[in-house]
């Protein structure tokens, strides 16, 4: 799908992958809509763009999809989705003083996966809407729209204290090809990025010796994952047509040791 002139929505857009998937968008000619928490830096990231900020909380499952109902709105349309929003608790199966917290997992499932797959439904039925455009290099295919979503290779290596986010980005990671055949008749795509350890968040700014202990196990580059190369991967997704119906890794051949 050729970017430019397209309508995107970035959900976590404020800060680490998202925000270098919105600049990454706009660059390239999309208008942008950022869903991201209040007390974040979206509104300072949309006017650094041109584009629109819309305060969301995406456990909020029905405010989520009045907000993104108001964004497309907006826009005139959505061809593009990438949901980036999420977070990770550390806790094991069976702890000293008891079993794991049922909650705490089921806040875990909420933010990471209700959330993701709530935005994903949202947007293809908004995307469904759509005419089709022709895809960038002129083959038969016409799309309607791409939504990204983030799981994490922890999907595949859960380390130890991470049984809850691991079952929450499994399931991320397992929905791309259902997700992708149940949308294939409408021209809408589906799939997930799989980051290793990026520069986001509680990584961002830790001093070199501690991001080599973080990344002995990578082959190539032995260091974290910059936010730009996450954006780089969502930007070929969207201008690929045959990428479709999987889970990326994007992780320099790093695979987690248990802990």
């Amino acid at each position: 799908m050729e970017i430019s002139g397209k309508k995107a929505v970035v959900v976590g857009g404020a800060s680490g992958f998202g925000r270098a998937t919105v600049e990454a968008l706009a660059k390239r000619g999309a208008s942008v809509a950022i869903l991201d928490r209040p007390q974040s830096k979206g509104r300072e990231v949309a006017d650094q763009v041109g584009g629109a900020f819309y305060e969301v909380d995406v456990t909020d499952f029905d405010g989520t999809e009045q907000t993104l109902a108001n964004a497309v709105s907006d826009l005139g349309g959505l061809h593009i989705a990438v949901t980036t929003a999420g977070g990770g608790i550390g806790e094991r199966t069976v702890k000293k003083d008891g079993p794991h917290s049922l909650e705490s997992f089921r806040q875990s499932i909420d933010l990471n996966l209700i959330g993701t797959f709530n935005i994903s439904r949202l947007a293809a039925w908004h995307m469904s809407k759509n005419e089709p455009v022709d895809s960038e290099d002129g083959g038969e295919a016409e799309e309607r729209g791409v939504i990204i979503n983030t799981a994490s290779i922890a999907a595949f290596e859960g380390q130890i204290g991470q049984v809850a986010y691991t079952a929450s980005k499994a399931a991320i990671a397992g929905m791309c090809l259902t997700m992708a055949r149940d949308l294939g008749s409408l021209g809408i795509r589906a799939l997930a990025i799989a980051p290793s350890l990026f520069a986001t968040g509680l990584t961002e700014g830790i001093p070199d010796e501690f991001a080599t202990v973080l990344t002995k196990d990578a082959a190539f580059p032995k260091r974290l994952g910059k936010p730009a190369e996450y954006a780089k991967l969502a930007v070929a997704i969207v201008e690929n047509p045959m990428l479709n119906g999987q889970c990326i890794r994007l992780d320099a051949g790093q695979r987690f040791a248990p802990k």
